[in-house]
């Protein structure tokens, strides 16, 4: 093993040991060094990565093998793993969003009784998501995606006293199965196929089964390479939360803030992203796959982004904006702009950990009040916080110059200029989100840190502290600024979020990714004219203040300082004239509310009706009390015939002798 192996082996283990040591011993440890030891794995993990960074771009490439778990007949099950510029940009990002969240939990969970805990499931969460991106072959790509699943379900319901966060976990988890069901079925379907789970193998033998056809139900016939896309699409319908499988995600909200910023930032849900970035030669085969892909992902960014508008809770607000955000990058893969696809997940995962470490660091300071109801004003108070959550709300809504904007704006040029079927649907629910986006952005932003103190209303209801558990405010207490270790991972991931974009945007468009990402641009365009458009990062950002996305934006912004500062009478007058239209917005257009009744009470009602027929009347009823009601009968029968008379007695016996010797002389 060389020394660059020994590293590739060291990043995903550094988190994977520190995590072992503080989940087996943390309770015999000073509670101090739950911390410094995930820190120190996760750190020295991400420094290994930029180093591979460096190294990558060097045009130093590895694809092998570095450990054979199995062999089953011609087929070999082996972890390893692949390095290349996809990887290493994945690598890095997640290794810096989860040790910006290392430090920010620090501050976050100093009180909380299961401190060591926490942080053992965060760096072991950072393994899982590192084996995930590192993998060169199928069942490793497996055992990260329900590695991180398994640990999500852990974190989601880490407060596990809480009925809502039982519920929120157990929702999540049941989602992806749903999904991982379908993944898994296309990872079988490539091993049917191919022969293989390699990567490469797989890779170099699609192009030859690019018409291949096979027949999933008798009588039809589809192609081999547009049923594994769908299917592995599922799988990444589920992780990403793509809709339908998108349920789970807003629910993750009950999970403490700095898992909703490790999960929903840089990790798991854009594992889905990643998949099918890194199975584009694939994709490239089935133009089918590529329009399903496209529609689903239009589909969510814009309804998605609208349900944001009606979110109270700080953290469901921006896990809308993720929901929303996701979707553009899925549109992306469905235009094949693959790279601009992975370049947005970078962007995005620097921005939204920003703007959910700030939601936290409000939620401190407001003594653990997640309603923007209850909150304005808060600028004065926490500068830092305020400052940060501008520069994220910015990047998000795609402001020039800031990172959001170079990958936002590409994704709908991208659309724009994509001929596959379902674009024009796509193109106009990504120019709409741009003014969505915008507009519930800063409206939760204007409600926070801007205009009347509702604060000093809230906290004086002595009758909400009592009876509703108001988390918040006391009556003597002021908002407060949040301790360092919460307001120096902001500051850090404020500087990627403002200038990173302006930085990537050339190296990405000039084929960074190289051969870690196929197109084939004869057939699908899009990223081959944006590159023959591009004229530097300066003249992009310039240009885009006559385009009509910055104007939707503007106009988003400045209708939500109209509603919700100078006239926040309109918005309940809106909801008076139209309640039919929060209902349906409120009620998440019904998703949970049919999951519940046609899937959840459905399974129950098929149980109970298997365990009333199955149970209760087969066996219990028919084999194992039937047969005791048999014998009981039977032994009625033959107590009638013990007399407890010798001589009858004496007669069975002769009887039965003359029948015995009778049988014998005939044999």
């Amino acid at each position: 093993m060389t020394g660059m192996q020994k590293i590739y082996l060291l990043i995903p283990l550094l988190p994977l040991i520190a995590a072992s040591i503080v989940g087996l011993f943390g309770r015999k440890l000073p509670r101090a060094s739950a911390h410094w030891i995930t820190i120190a794995g996760v750190a020295a993990s991400f420094g290994l990565s930029a180093y591979v960074f460096a190294d990558v771009l060097q045009g130093n490439l590895f694809n092998g093998s570095v450990y054979t778990w199995l062999v089953s007949g011609d087929t070999t099950f082996q972890v390893g793993f692949l390095i290349d510029q996809l990887t290493a940009i994945m690598m890095v990002v997640v290794t810096f969003v989860s040790l910006m969240v290392h430090v920010y939990t620090i501050g976050y969970m100093a009180d909380d009784p299961g401190y060591s805990r926490f942080f053992s499931y965060i760096s072991l969460f950072t393994f899982s998501m590192l084996m995930l991106v590192m993998s060169n072959n199928f069942m490793q790509l497996f055992f990260g995606w329900e590695a991180v699943g398994l640990v999500s379900y852990l974190l989601i319901g880490f407060w596990y006293t809480r009925p809502t966060a039982i519920y929120a976990n157990l929702k999540a988890f049941l989602v992806n199965r749903v999904g991982d069901f379908g993944f898994l079925l296309g990872i079988g379907l490539v091993l049917f196929s191919m022969g293989s789970l390699d990567y490469m193998t797989v890779f170099a033998k699609s192009s030859q089964m690019a018409d291949a056809q096979i027949s999933l139900f008798p009588g039809t016939q589809w192609s081999l390479m547009t049923a594994i896309c769908i299917l592995l699409f599922i799988g990444a319908m589920g992780k990403s939360a793509q809709v339908p499988l998108h349920v789970w995600l807003p629910d993750s909200m009950e999970g403490p803030t700095p898992i909703s910023a490790l999960i929903h930032a840089a990790t798991m849900v854009t594992a889905g992203i990643f998949m099918v970035a890194r199975m584009s030669p694939l994709y490239e085969l089935s133009t089918t796959a590529l329009s399903f892909v496209m529609i689903i992902g239009a589909i969510t960014a814009l309804f998605m982004g609208l349900l944001g508008i009606v979110q109270n809770d700080i953290k469901r607000v921006v896990a809308y904006s993720t929901l929303s955000q996701l979707g553009y990058m899925t549109v992306a893969l469905g235009a094949s702009a693959y790279s601009i696809a992975i370049f947005h997940l970078m962007t995005h995962a620097f921005f939204k950990a920003l703007l959910f470490l700030a939601a936290g660091s409000v939620i401190i300071g407001m003594h653990h009040d997640q309603d923007i109801r209850n909150m304005g004003g808060l600028r004065k108070y926490m500068p830092i916080t305020w400052v940060t959550s501008l520069i994220g709300s910015l990047a998000l809504i795609g402001t020039p110059l800031f990172s959001g904007f170079y990958s936002k704006d590409m994704i709908i040029e991208a659309v724009k200029i994509s001929q596959i079927p379902g674009s024009g649907f796509a193109y106009f629910a990504v120019l709409a989100g741009v003014f969505v986006t915008a507009f519930y952005s800063f409206r939760m932003y204007f409600l926070v840190f801007h205009g009347k103190e509702r604060w000093m209303e809230a906290k004086h209801d002595a009758h909400v502290y009592e009876e509703d558990h108001y988390h918040g405010l006391g009556p003597n207490d002021r908002p407060h600024e949040s301790p360092w270790v919460v307001t120096l991972p902001l500051i850090a991931l404020a500087i990627p979020s403002v200038i990173i974009g302006y930085i990537a945007i050339g190296p990405i468009l000039s084929g960074f990714f190289g051969n870690a990402i196929l197109v084939n641009n004869a057939a699908h365009p899009a990223m081959e004219e944006l590159i023959a458009h591009f004229h530097g990062a300066l003249a992009m950002a310039l240009h885009a203040f006559t385009s009509p996305v910055f104007w939707l934006a503007a106009a988003g912004v400045a209708l939500s300082w109209f509603y919700y500062i100078k006239r926040p009478d309109i918005p309940v007058e809106i909801k008076a004239q139209l309640p039919w239209l929060y209902r349906i917005l409120e009620n998440k257009y019904g998703f949970d509310d049919f999951y519940a009744k046609y899937f959840a009470c459905g399974s129950r009602m098929v149980g109970h009706q298997l365990w009333r027929w199955g149970d209760v009347r087969i066996i219990d009823g028919f084999l194992v009390n039937g047969t005791a009601r048999l014998i009981g009968r039977i032994s009625g029968v033959i107590r009638h015939l013990q007399s407890g008379l010798i001589y009858h007695y004496a007669f069975a016996m002769i009887i039965g002798a003359f029948l015995f010797l009778t049988f014998f002389m005939k044999t």
